[in-house]
């Protein structure tokens, strides 16, 4: 097990955003099926596929699906514009839209309370993007934003678990490794990139992937929700003792 300096958190956790920490009633899909039309000037007809993918990806099969040449797209900074439009066009409806999801404030009040832990997030999204999902409902005050991993640092959902541990040694001057990084999310790829990515993984069935197909992607936990707190730290515990 690795261990930080004194006064230094010694796990970092990494939070998944949607399904994971809040509902966005829809207010994802939309963001890109604007971007989409701000690319190509028309209305898609094959809504986006979006769980656990990076925007990257997002857009480019978004592309593929509806008929649209995809190719010469080689890199997210060819879609953060348009992305990051759509998504100031939608955001002000975040709040009566979406909600956070049950248990959420009160996880992340109990890891935000213990000095043995740094709170950050790890998704597909922009991190623009990201930041407009979690500061709509508050969020962003247990969350250290700045040493997440989003879509914005790479295609690959993997590769974020690194991007985030790199920011954080830029920060902090704090070196995690797969013992001491765990990952929660609510979809087989969350799994995936946690195995990937060199982090322990925990699986929350909040998403639309029900319990047992989770559980059978290996995490190292499997919760059905966060809606009872005490569930969920002992959880934790016990995969930052593995």
């Amino acid at each position: 097990m690795d261990h930080a300096p004194a006064g230094m958190p010694s796990t970092l956790v990494l939070w998944d955003v949607d399904h994971t920490l809040i509902e966005n009633g829809g207010v994802s899909k939309e963001t890109y099926l604007g971007a989409f039309t701000r690319l190509t000037g028309k209305a898609a007809a094959v809504r986006p596929e979006t769980h656990g993918r990076t925007d990257f990806v997002i857009m480019r099969e978004l592309l593929e699906a509806n008929g649209e040449p995809a190719e010469q797209y080689t890199s997210i900074d060819q879609f953060t514009d348009v992305l990051i439009e759509s998504m100031q066009e939608k955001a002000p409806e975040l709040p009566a839209r979406g909600h956070v999801l049950p248990g959420i404030i009160e996880a992340l009040t109990a890891l935000h309370d213990d000095d043995a832990v740094l709170q950050s997030a790890l998704t597909g999204n922009i991190a623009p993007n990201a930041y407009a999902k979690v500061t709509a409902f508050g969020l962003e005050k247990w969350l250290d934003l700045e040493v997440g991993g989003f879509g914005s640092d790479d295609a690959v959902r993997s590769k974020l678990v690194d991007a985030s541990r790199r920011k954080v040694a830029e920060k902090y001057g704090r070196t995690f490794d797969r013992d001491s990084t765990i990952l929660i999310g609510d979809t087989p790829l969350d799994v995936k990139a946690g195995h990937d990515g060199g982090a322990k993984v925990i699986a929350v069935a909040t998403g639309v992937h029900p319990y047992d197909e989770l559980v059978g992607c290996g995490p190292d936990a499997t919760l059905h929700d966060l809606g009872d707190t005490a569930t969920f730290l002992s959880t934790l515990a016990a995969v930052r003792a593995k």
